[in-house]
């Protein structure tokens, strides 16, 4: 049709659709089926973003946790097992504890890299913690089944099971693949010498803490990073007084004893030995007699010995030499009588008393000098109080609590005054060098800067005492010290050992001898002190020092003289005193020096 009655095109739908026409009103909504599809799309969406955030945050904390405990503080990851260690150690402590060595660098103590066994038995499945149980003492005889079920309970987060561990043990255990078993680091605390320096250098603990001798004294030192610790003590010597020590020990079937030697010009102690001892790694399992240091901590009453300061004393106060005093009658004080072993008879010079060991010639000397001198003499000697020395086991002397008369008497041959064998030999040192007396020390001394020393006796009295002590070698107790090549001066002493309850054991004896060498001017001094040596085939039925503690302290010179550098002489050591000192004396003479000093006058 033409005009305003035009026909229109109907529009095209798909199959289903409806047409909407224009200017129809507005579109009906969509079905119900469709908006629900759209919503669980659009729920399934937000679900993803949650996740995804959760996951992120998760993350993120894990992250900082890790960097906190690997880069901000590393030592955190140790505080469970710290805190719940028994009586922690510090590191600095237990690792890196510095080597000792003696005089010639030798290592008398170092330690080795090791590690400890622990367990964390909340790491542990429980069949795991069973078969643990099980297993462990298998490796580790000394392990015990129970033992370990105490130790691996449930929920501990820290336990030690077994110290040190070798690196096959340690591989034996990593090979049980058992979760909760860790290695610790840790160090060893060895010692190369064992029992040769064991009550000078001492011992550590299981945690590497010095508990005896140098280790303790030096605990702080050792561990502060200062380097070695360089002793006086040389190895060579120290072999040498250690066996000299145990043959006689055992040759006199004695119950120990010590051996100590001296520099004289230094008071350096260059060989210490106590007999028994013990192995310092070991020193947990030994008994209180071999930890026990018998030559400075034992208090002794020295006997004979002590004639060597009552000697000085005298001289030092102004008495000559040549003075002589009754030595033929017993002295009667109180309940007391003063007798000799050996008496002579009769009236005895100063080097004769010496020479003849008299007790009574002593006592009279003593009694002339006084009692308030004595003291003051003693004192000056560093007798009556603790030695300043580098070990915690020192003895203090036992003083009379009132100094009587009849304790000046007794005194004088070493009887009522209880002193460590090195305040007896440090004595002698004083009295033999010149005059100087030096405390004593195991630390090595700066060869460049001797130390000063502290004048306590005159030179020509010690070159008096010098000419006497060799007089007792070649003439009195001392023969068998009397050492070819190397001229020794000596004195001897037997005491009756003391009773812990008060009084004295008659059929128990302590014995001792002390020299000097070379004595025409002494380098070094010995010491050798014999507990209860008995009288064995040879000794003709004596136990007394001249049988056994001299011979033993001639058989050390012998040894150490040659290692110290000492060239034998042999010619006269009276030739090195003045004429008129060696007829006061009654020294000996060579043909060659006899007629020298008769030219002379």
């Amino acid at each position: 049709m033409i005009g305003p009655f035009k026909k229109r095109r109907r529009p095209f739908a798909y199959p289903g659709e409806e047409i909407r026409l224009p200017g129809s009103g507005p579109a009906p909504r969509a079905p119900r089926e469709q908006n629900a599809s759209s919503r669980g799309i659009e729920t399934g969406r937000l679900r993803l973003l949650v996740t995804a955030c959760l996951f992120l945050v998760a993350y993120s904390v894990v992250t900082g946790r890790l960097v906190q405990l690997m880069v901000l503080a590393p030592w955190a990851a140790e505080e469970p097992a710290q805190a719940s260690a028994p009586d922690p150690v510090p590191l600095e402590v237990r690792m890196n504890r510095a080597d000792i060595v003696d005089r010639n660098g030798l290592v008398l103590a170092t330690n080795l890299p090791t590690v400890n066994l622990i367990a964390d038995t909340r790491a542990v499945p429980e069949h795991d913690l069973q078969r643990a149980i099980r297993v462990l003492p298998t490796l580790f005889p000394e392990m015990s089944s129970e033992d370990l079920k105490t130790k691996l309970v449930p929920g501990k987060a820290f336990v030690y099971l077994r110290r040190n561990l070798t690196p096959v043990e340690q591989q034996a255990v990593n090979d049980l693949g058992i979760p909760g078993l860790h290695f610790e680091r840790s160090e060893r605390r060895v010692y190369p010498a064992g029992r040769l320096v064991a009550h000078v250098v001492g011992a550590t603990d299981i945690d590497n803490r010095g508990i005896a001798g140098l280790e303790k004294s030096f605990d702080t030192a050792l561990t502060s990073g200062q380097g070695a610790l360089h002793l006086s003590l040389d190895l060579r010597l120290q072999h040498a007084a250690h066996q000299v020590l145990s043959d006689a020990i055992t040759r006199f079937e004695a119950q120990g004893g010590a051996a100590l030697v001296m520099d004289a010009r230094t008071a350096e102690v260059l060989a210490m030995v106590s007999l028994p001892d013990y192995e310092p790694e070991k020193i947990g399992e030994t008994t209180e007699d071999a930890r026990f240091n018998r030559a400075t901590l034992g208090v002794y009453e020295l006997g004979s010995v002590f004639k060597v300061f009552n000697t000085a004393m005298a001289i030092d106060a102004g008495m000559r030499i040549t003075e002589s005093f009754d030595a033929a009658n017993p002295i009667r004080i109180s309940r007391f009588t003063i007798t000799d072993f050996h008496p002579e008879g009769r009236w005895l010079t100063v080097p004769e008393i010496l020479e003849h060991s008299s007790n009574i010639g002593s006592a009279r000397m003593a009694m002339v000098v006084g009692t308030e001198r004595q003291q003051e003499f003693l004192a000056r000697m560093g007798l009556l109080e603790p030695l300043p020395f580098e070990l915690p086991e020192v003895g203090r002397p036992l003083v009379p609590k009132v100094w009587r008369e009849i304790n000046t008497m007794t005194i004088s041959f070493g009887h009522g005054l209880s002193v460590t064998p090195l305040h007896l030999i440090t004595g002698v040192s004083a009295l033999l060098n010149g005059g100087l007396y030096h405390a004593p020390t195991l630390l090595k001394t700066d060869p460049n800067a001797p130390p000063e020393g502290r004048r306590v006796f005159s030179e020509a009295n010690s070159i008096r005492m010098r000419a006497m002590m060799r007089l007792v070698v070649e003439a009195g107790s001392g023969k068998s010290a009397d050492i070819k090549g190397y001229y020794v001066g000596g004195k001897t002493g037997s005491a009756e050992k003391q009773l812990r309850g008060g009084g004295y054991a008659k059929d128990a004896v302590l014995t001792s001898f002390v020299a000097g060498f070379p004595i025409t001017d002494p380098r070094y001094i010995v010491l050798v002190v014999l507990d209860d040596p008995k009288a064995v085939k040879g000794t003709y039925g004596f136990r007394t020092a001249g049988w056994n503690a001299t011979p033993a302290a001639g058989k050390l010179i012998a040894e150490i003289a040659p290692i110290l550098g000492v060239a034998p002489v042999y010619t006269s050591p009276a030739g090195a005193f003045d004429p008129t000192l060696i007829r006061q004396v009654g020294l000996k003479l060579d043909d060659a020096t006899e007629d020298k000093h008769l030219a002379a006058r």
